[in-house]
């Protein structure tokens, strides 16, 4: 694979996704977009296109928080990922953001990405990369202690509570750069646009000297399997 272009800041990474969003539109006619996986808000600005946004969480809590905070929803749909039945070539746009390394069975779930897309449309993936160095340090290390680095390290509003973070993670393998590639292989998609992101990286002062020591090391000692460079990844992928 070749060398993994970095984002330098979030603002960059939105412009970018919105471009490739805007592409797909047509006009009068409403892009059907679904967020899989429902965030905190919507964090792309469309308003220059037609669109209908669907939003799918396990949690109708989650949804319904998001529905009453904001109101950008046309359609919720609550269900597992895994077990939803969604008519297939459905979708224009696929956003997932932060969702498959806590699912045990993503490989499954993206195949249903891939039905539920129309020919042309693009999956946008936002993941952690299981083979970089935080990656490994969150699979081998137990939920208690990410709860308690929300909490107590970096003071994580609202961490725990319905609709925030931490949750469960299972990091299948396909949640990695080799494993996107193959599922694109397997699944007739193209990579548009792929992007490593290093936060850890910037980080000020002594705090950030040391992160960026450890994190070296750690990816030496791994004799260069583990990623150190970036944290998490982010995908277009386009469906053939």
């Amino acid at each position: 694979m070749n060398k993994l272009k970095l984002l330098e800041s979030w603002s960059q990474e939105c412009r970018l996704l919105e471009n490739h969003v805007r592409r797909k539109a047509t006009d009068g006619v409403a892009l059907h977009i679904l967020e899989a996986g429902c965030g905190q808000f919507w964090p792309l600005d469309l308003k220059d296109i037609q669109f209908t946004l669907t939003g799918n969480d396990i949690d109708k809590d989650v949804l319904h928080l998001r529905k009453t905070k904001h109101g950008d929803l046309d359609e919720m749909i609550v269900g597992d990922l895994r077990f939803l039945d969604v008519q297939k070539n459905r979708y224009d746009v696929i956003y997932n953001s932060y969702v498959l390394e806590h699912i045990d069975g993503a490989e499954g779930v993206l195949e249903k990405f891939a039905n539920w897309l129309k020919p042309l449309g693009i999956l946008i993936l936002r993941i952690p990369d299981r083979n970089a160095v935080h990656g490994f340090v969150t699979r081998v290390t137990p939920f208690w202690f990410h709860m308690f680095y929300a909490k107590y390290i970096v003071r994580l509003r609202g961490a725990g509570t319905t609709g925030f973070g931490p949750f469960p993670t299972f990091y299948d393998p396909i949640v990695s750069r080799a494993g996107i590639h193959e599922f694109c292989r397997m699944n007739r998609f193209i990579i548009k646009e792929e992007y490593g992101h290093g936060s850890h990286l910037h980080s000020p002062g002594i705090a950030g000297f040391l992160i960026h020591l450890l994190v070296r090391t750690v990816s030496l000692l791994s004799f260069g399997k583990l990623a150190w460079e970036h944290t998490d990844l982010t995908y277009v992928l386009e469906k053939e």
